[in-house]
């Protein structure tokens, strides 16, 4: 039994039947990532002792023979803009680069108590922003399935460690596509959930209003289990939803006959690789042959979505960063004469050039004369694709689409040309301004053998359709 191709069930299942422990699972991965992930650099910190202390106390739960939790000694990793008590965390950032958290993001917490042994921290664009993994200030990330190219971004690590085995599950973050599209790229299942299913709290911000906590698994299932796990109200945010949390799992094996899905003419349209669409055709037309009726409908302003993404996101990113300042923790600038100086110097120093151009095009749409002009019309088309939605929905149980308009580019590719590494986001970013959940799953590969990723999205809580709906087409396919 190869421990480190094991599902979520698989390894639980060898804990509890005494095929394995979660002592030996636990060092198994630590094992394969000091051989493998050299070249890939998915994990930025090791939480070794963390982890095998929670696999000693999943293995003496085994040996008394008392019923274990559902993820019972599953090795997980944690992106590293989730925070860990007393295990560094930067946020893939100089600024944050020995901050070591006294608590725990509530997502983690909720993982441990259902038994997940924490191996470590995932690598990631510089607080989340970017779609190559290549923003990180300690290295990028390799894409397991040809090391020349990227993993998506910005949860880079959490999908590279589940595609090359070095993690049965992670979690991620997703702003604007940085779960979805990196499973895309990896090979992998990623999960969006919807806005406030899952608590931010612990989450180092990127954009307060478009962030999400979600996770990177090997299957559906996999995914179906975390997000059960992990979802529900949390005192601790208050735009945590209180909204039931259903058994996915158990929902997942309703049929999916009569489901209608919608095929939005404008996710299919210039620009997309014609390997992709044939791809995502083919996948349309499994559900169909699973007894599902396929709508066309239209999603109007899709074509605004980038423009007003990169204003909202860059204006709520310019507030959030202000924190980091120097002052109170994180990197402090030396030699210097003045406040304004440390400040100054502080910022330009710990942050790396993605984030410094997000906070500047963010702090000029808040700016006065500007702020009408931007950020309150963009807010403004929010509410237009939020409405486009939900006409869709009326009509239709879920929409499916391309996660992106191509497989995974060359590392190098696009670090030149910030428009066409936003553009890459363009199938991903409206289900973060409209708060709906949105999962990737692999549907076929290019002649290159590189992963392409179908989206499936849906209502408003209603995740349990998207995962019907996926697991269907996984089982089918």
């Amino acid at each position: 039994m190869d421990l480190n191709l094991l599902t979520i069930d698989g390894a639980r299942n060898a804990v509890r039947d005494g095929r394995t422990t979660a002592t030996a699972l636990a060092h198994s991965f630590y094992a394969k990532i000091a051989q493998d992930d050299p070249k890939i650099g998915s994990y930025l910190t090791l939480a070794r002792e963390r982890g095998l202390a929670k696999a000693a106390e999943i293995d003496s739960l085994a040996a008394r023979g008392e019923t274990l939790p559902p993820l019972a000694g599953v090795p997980v990793g944690i992106k590293d803009v989730l925070v860990t008590r007393g295990v560094r965390t930067t946020a893939g950032s100089k600024i944050l680069g020995n901050y070591v958290p006294p608590y725990d993001c509530t997502a983690v917490t909720r993982l441990e108590a259902a038994g997940a042994v924490v191996l470590g921290k995932m690598n990631c664009d510089e607080f989340a922003m970017g779609s190559s993994n290549e923003n990180s200030a300690w290295k990028p990330v390799h894409n397991p399935r040809d090391l020349s190219r990227v993993p998506g971004g910005s949860s880079g690590g959490s999908a590279a460690a589940v595609a090359a085995d070095l993690a049965v599950a992670t979690l991620g973050t997703d702003t604007g596509g940085s779960i979805r599209q990196p499973a895309s790229f990896c090979g992998v299942v990623g999960l969006k959930p919807t806005y406030g299913r899952v608590s931010r709290y612990g989450l180092i911000a990127f954009a307060s209003s478009l962030d999400h906590i979600g996770p990177l698994t090997k299957t559906v299932k996999d995914a179906a289990i975390v997000l059960r796990t992990i979802a529900g109200r949390d005192p601790m945010d208050s735009t945590s939803a209180e909204v039931p949390v259903p058994d996915y799992v158990a929902e997942l094996e309703k049929p999916v006959r009569s489901l209608k899905i919608g095929l939005a003419k404008e996710y299919l349209a210039e620009g997309l690789d014609p390997e992709v669409r044939r791809a995502v055709e083919d996948a349309v037309q499994s559900l169909s042959e699973l007894g599902c009726e396929v709508v066309e409908i239209s999603l109007p302003h899709t074509e605004y979505a980038i423009a007003t993404y990169y204003i909202v996101a860059t204006a709520e990113a310019s507030s959030n960063l202000a924190r980091f300042d120097g002052v109170r923790y994180g990197y402090r600038a030396e030699n210097v004469r003045s406040l304004s100086e440390m400040y100054r110097r502080s910022r330009d120093l710990g942050f790396g050039a993605e984030v410094k151009r997000r906070i500047m095009l963010g702090t000029y749409a808040l700016s006065a004369g500007y702020y009408d002009a931007y950020y309150l019309k963009a807010q403004k088309v929010r509410a237009l694709l939020t409405r486009d939605f939900e006409e869709a929905f009326k009509k239709v149980d879920a929409i499916v689409t391309p996660t992106s308009p191509t497989a995974a580019f060359k590392l190098g590719d696009k670090t030149d040309d910030p428009l066409a590494m936003y553009l890459a986001d363009i199938y991903t970013v409206t289900a973060n301004l409209a708060g709906i959940p949105g999962i990737s799953i692999p549907c076929g590969e290019t002649k290159e053998k590189l992963p392409i990723g179908m989206q499936i999205l849906g209502k408003h809580f209603d995740e349990a359709t998207i995962l019907r709906l996926a697991h269907a087409y996984e089982q089918a396919a």
